[in-house]
């Protein structure tokens, strides 16, 4: 087992309070930028292409192509995160929308599918589901208190198109500075998230899959700290019987991670506004989501979409990965129908 004897001194191992005084990771978008966009979206339209069918080379940017590439560096070897202010969504047709934000994303990765279904862009509102019940709901279809996790990709971004009428604070944290403070706090607990558990799928699993992936929180792999956090995953893997029961340690440093994230030191909140893109390194940064209260007029109510993408920083990986995002890329290339699963405890 491969464990940093010292904290891990990068970029991406920031505090709440080094990221709050600071306005560096928001990047306001420019007139010019938007004209840029504004053109490419015609390139595509003129053509006849439709989100997903267009690449990069369909979709011609300069100057905030440039700007894109330094949000790219961030993003992967930097402080793991960037907000990209101001796109006028207002001015767009929900399809344009969808393809400038597809049109983004081919200058930062690859897009992968986010369920069987095949679906490339997601769309975080509320939909009417309940996520405490034992079901197989996600919590992006509710109004609900996310947890502190990571997606399945390298990145996520999420595009705003409304927030909610309050709440739906966007929480973000160091998974580096939090193995960090493990690693100062208790050094006898932190070798649990190097070994493998047992993440429950939610019934995403293809056939013939086991319904679970078997990976640990933390890798340190080629000089680079790799994460894989989602608490409420973990301890609904314990419903499968050939899983390891988890011991009294093993919770008590799977709940410490969500404590950190959540705690004043660690913990880096934002609002969205309407046009904001908020990029994340799913490798160093945890992400959670408060509660919302939501507008009553439908038209009105918060809407993300979302983009999950490989990149080409993390195209080499920890092996044990390999099966997640090959997942993710069948999803995308032979989608299934939604299939029946079995209930879930809550958290």
């Amino acid at each position: 087992m491969n464990i940093p004897g010292s904290a891990i001194e990068v970029p991406a191992a920031w505090t709440a309070r080094e990221m709050a005084g600071s306005s560096e990771w928001i990047i306001p978008i420019s007139s010019c930028d938007i004209d840029e966009l504004d053109a490419a979206l015609e390139c595509v339209k003129s053509r006849g292409f439709a989100t997903p069918s267009f690449t990069r080379a369909d979709f011609p940017l300069d100057r905030f192509a440039a700007t894109l590439a330094e949000v790219l560096r961030e993003v992967e070897r930097g402080r793991g995160f960037v907000l990209i202010r101001g796109v006028p969504v207002e001015r767009y047709s929900a399809d344009d929308i969808t393809m400038i934000l597809w049109g983004i994303g081919t200058y930062l990765g690859e897009a992968a599918g986010q369920n069987r279904m095949g679906d490339v862009i997601g769309h975080v509102t509320d939909i009417g589901r309940n996520w405490a019940k034992d079901n197989h709901d996600r919590g992006y279809q509710t109004r609900s208190f996310l947890p502190f996790h990571c997606d399945k990709t390298d990145a996520v971004a999420l595009l705003c198109l409304h927030p909610s009428k309050s709440g739906g604070s966007s929480c973000i944290a160091s998974s580096v500075a939090i193995h960090n403070e493990i690693l100062a706090r208790r050094p006898d607990l932190l070798e649990s998230l190097y070994r493998p558990f047992y993440v429950d799928l939610r019934g995403e699993e293809m056939e013939g899959e086991k319904p679970y992936n078997i990976q640990p929180v933390f890798t340190w792999y080629k000089q680079r700290l790799f994460t894989r956090y989602g608490r409420k995953y973990i301890k609904t893997g314990q419903r499968f019987d050939d899983a390891p029961r988890l011991s009294p340690d093993d919770i008590a440093v799977v709940d410490m991670v969500h404590d950190f994230a959540a705690s004043d030191k660690f913990r880096l909140d934002m609002e969205f506004q309407c046009g904001d893109i908020q990029i994340l390194n799913n490798h160093a940064i945890l992400h959670s989501r408060t509660e919302y209260e939501d507008w009553p007029e439908p038209e009105r109510k918060r809407h993300l979409l979302r983009l999950l993408l490989f990149t080409p920083g993390f195209a080499d990986m920890p092996e044990h990965y390999r099966t997640i995002y090959e997942t993710a890329r069948d999803w995308r290339d032979n989608p299934r129908s939604a299939a029946a699963a079995a209930p879930i405890a809550a958290e």
